[in-house]
């Protein structure tokens, strides 16, 4: 059994730091070859794995990750393959939660999705256009199955809706820091403080920032406020450019150790 999200924000807790979490779609560039990266971002530091479910419309994911998807898509990938990529790194013992549009879910089967994604050993789902009004469903399943459910809150959120998206989420509290789409950048949003500290003062639970962060001193500088440091676009990148898979599985592993350094030194 892998250490729940609790279990590893507490353990950054009690090393002074900051979490990890990395981002891969399932499937990218192939099933085996996702799982054989994903095990090398973990090797390199990553403390919690997103696990993307590939999905035809990513209006919410940058150039890189659309790219990604793509691939993934057309070498086959479907919501089976997904979870069976969770099965395989939760049992490397990697913590494993799975980014997901709302969609794919619904016409899975809410039900079902829960039940396999537990079976899998995964931890939860982050649902980035599922909303706290039209969750039920999803929180009735996901309850029943001990799975946790990370919303999202974004820059434009008030106190009175981060405390909504609060009041339903557990695991962890997703941060956007900007309300663009997804993608490596120069520098961190200005706003990512401001919509922590926000929500520091309406949830008791960890909150995590991504959108942006793709160096180690960019990881540091969000570890000075937030409890974990999520990175995603940076690391398809890496894979998109590689020669080969050897290349790709070196370059994600040295980022890694760059990012796991960088939330250490906040």
């Amino acid at each position: 059994m892998t250490r729940s999200l609790t279990e590893v924000f507490e353990t950054a807790r009690r090393e002074d730091r900051s979490a990890l979490i990395g981002y891969l779609p399932a499937g990218f560039p192939t099933a085996e070859r996702s799982v054989e990266l994903i095990t090398a971002m973990v090797e390199g530091g990553v403390d919690i794995i997103e696990v993307g479910l590939p999905y035809s419309d990513p209006l919410m994911d940058g150039p890189d990750i659309q790219a990604a998807v793509e691939l993934a898509l057309r070498e086959g990938a479907t919501t089976d393959v997904v979870l069976d990529v969770v099965e395989q790194v939760s049992g490397a013992g990697a913590t494993a939660v799975v980014m997901s549009y709302w969609n794919p879910i619904e016409r899975f089967g809410i039900e079902r999705f829960a039940d396999r994604l537990a079976d899998a050993g995964g931890h939860g789902v982050i649902t980035p256009d599922l909303t706290p009004e039209e969750a039920g469903p999803w929180i009735a399943a996901t309850q029943r199955r001990d799975l946790d459910r990370i919303f999202l809150v974004a820059p434009s959120s008030t106190d009175d809706r981060i405390a909504q998206v609060e009041a339903v989420t557990s695991g962890f509290l997703y941060a956007a820091s900007t309300m663009g789409v997804t993608g490596a950048r120069t520098q961190v949003s200005s706003a990512a403080p401001e919509i922590v500290g926000r929500s520091r003062s309406l949830t008791h639970l960890p909150i995590a920032v991504g959108l942006g962060v793709s160096t180690g001193a960019q990881a540091a500088e969000v570890a000075g406020y937030a409890d974990g440091v999520i990175v995603g676009s940076a690391f398809v990148r890496l894979i998109l450019q590689a020669p080969d898979q050897a290349g790709a599985v070196a370059a994600v592993r040295a980022l890694a150790q760059e990012l796991a350094s960088g939330v250490r030194q906040r």
